[in-house]
């Protein structure tokens, strides 16, 4: 017993699924990685910068001899009080690190910290393992806390990492759940003890495959399930209803079609997808959505990213940043088609201030501004006004003149089967116009899709100007097409209603 090693994050992968360590050990290679480099970064940076919460501190560096972090604690932990990073310890081949350790003279106080705005179930689990290794080993725990982020907090000038931070005591759940972590542990060894390379588990699919992360092996583990199935269907159905017909055996488009439980929206992807059924067309749901634009036409699209660690004065973590946007115009009917954009410099500390300033610059009169989902731009838009006062006018200027061209998709008044059942532009753009390269983001040279636009826009820090230019110029091409995407919607709208007209 104890043979199998494990970590604190091992755990957590086997109280979610213990496949998921026969996998990593025996198929690998079979994983697709789901993390972004960007929310692992957010994880990095929120790590080092908790580290300083409590003032100052001794760091245990990684080493793949991880006895060498374990001696290293030892010795650290004989000149007490003291605060320790990453103090590193090991019982029965069960390996933790401690993200913050606080050494005091009447006993410890572990810290584990987390880039999250809330408190998940599993990092329960994650510092019930840490207390279990700890108190096995005979150190008297005091406390034990989960340290996380606090979405309320607006940076002003400086930092200040104790608002940034909230921290919560958890000792009396972790006290609780020490026998459960004990039974998990003899769990994951006998499992990994009965299942050799030859004999790999049979597990069933289920929630647990996306709760509380989106497994790596979800291709490895449905890839005998037939194509389409029930979890290819789009448009909001809830995995747990996904995962009742599963169990049903209702699995393939075949075996649903009649299903009357389900929402006449999804039969009706199945029904098309099927039947190769003609595409759908509310022609007076159309005419009314052009009727109601106003030239000049402004078709705009905004790409932003996220940081766990507000680094502008008046924003909030995660706060969505527009640093890019791209618009279309035609200023009046049968105008040719301008363009005008604009990409924030990576080291400018004021960029969304001159994102707004542009934007107002480019759409000077009261026309129709597109966009293609009205939960996203209005809201930076309010964002702005919220900053900069100054520009709150213009900005609910621009607000009450937006136009969403997602609806129609939304609502099914236009509808066909290449869609499979999303509304989102990707899907929408080549089901319109099927053979046109020009409009395909598979095409595209840097950038396919809004989170690579966020993460390129990040990689740009420290780059030499070569690579810079590459890269700016990927963003620009790939946020340029989500405009022309939506010109290309307001051309397919005219047709309709031009080709009404001669019927």
């Amino acid at each position: 017993m104890g043979n199998v090693h494990l970590s604190k994050s091992k755990y957590c992968k086997c109280v979610q699924c213990p496949k998921i360590l026969w996998l990593k050990k025996y198929k690998p290679e079979c994983a697709i990685p789901t993390a972004r480099d960007s929310i692992l970064e957010n994880g990095t940076k929120v790590g080092a910068l908790a580290k300083g919460l409590f003032g100052k501190y001794q760091n245990i560096e990684f080493d793949e001899t991880l006895n060498v972090m374990i001696e290293k604690t030892k010795e650290l932990l004989k000149n007490r009080p003291n605060i320790i990073t990453e103090a590193s310890f090991n019982y029965e081949n069960n390996f933790c690190s401690i993200d913050i350790l606080k050494n005091d003279l009447d006993g410890i106080e572990i810290y584990e910290v987390k880039s999250s705005t809330e408190i998940h179930d599993i990092y329960l689990d994650d510092v019930s393992y840490q207390y279990y290794v700890l108190s096995n080993l005979g150190l008297s725990i005091k406390k034990a806390c989960i340290v996380y982020i606090n979405n309320q907090y607006v940076r002003g000038k400086e930092l200040e990492i104790d608002k940034l931070f909230n921290i919560e005591d958890i000792t009396d759940i972790v006290k609780s759940k020490q026998e459960e972590i004990k039974n998990n542990i003899d769990m994951i060894n006998n499992y990994m003890e009965e299942h050799d390379k030859s004999n790999e588990p049979i597990t069933d699919i289920g929630l647990k495959c996306s709760n509380p992360y989106d497994c790596e092996f979800w291709e490895y583990c449905t890839r005998d399930l037939p194509n389409p199935n029930v979890f290819d269907i789009a448009g909001g159905m809830r995995k747990s209803k996904k995962f009742e017909k599963y169990y049903e055996g209702k699995v393939s488009f075949e075996d649903l079609k009649n299903d009357e439980e389900l929402n006449p929206k999804y039969l009706e992807q199945i029904d098309f997808e099927l039947n190769n059924i003609k595409p759908k067309i509310d022609v007076d749901a159309i005419r009314d959505i052009m009727t109601s634009l106003k030239y000049p036409l402004y078709f705009i699209d905004y790409e932003t990213y996220q940081s766990a660690i507000p680094e502008i004065e008046g924003t909030k973590p995660y706060q969505q940043l527009p640093f890019q946007y791209s618009l279309h115009i035609i200023k009046e009917k049968g105008a040719q088609l301008e363009h005008k954009e604009f990409l924030a410099e990576i080291d400018d500390k004021d960029f969304i201030r001159h994102f707004a300033e542009s934007m107002i610059k480019d759409m000077p009169k009261n026309g129709s501004v597109i966009i293609y989902n009205k939960s996203f731009e209005p809201a930076r838009n309010n964002e702005i006004a919220r900053m900069y006062p100054d520009l709150k006018d213009e900005m609910d200027r621009i607000n009450n003149n937006m136009v969403d061209f997602l609806e129609p998709f939304k609502q099914r008044k236009y509808y066909c089967k290449e869609m499979h059942g999303s509304a989102s532009i990707k899907a929408v753009l080549p089901a319109l116009y099927p053979d046109d390269s020009e409009l395909n983001y598979h095409n595209l040279p840097v950038v396919h899709n809004g989170e690579e636009a966020s993460d390129a826009f990040l990689s740009l820090k420290g780059k030499s100007k070569e690579e810079q230019e590459k890269i700016r110029h990927g963003l620009l091409v790939y946020c340029e097409l989500d405009t022309y995407a939506m010109v290309k919607i307001w051309m397919k709208f005219n047709e309709i209603i031009e080709e009404e007209r001669y019927e």
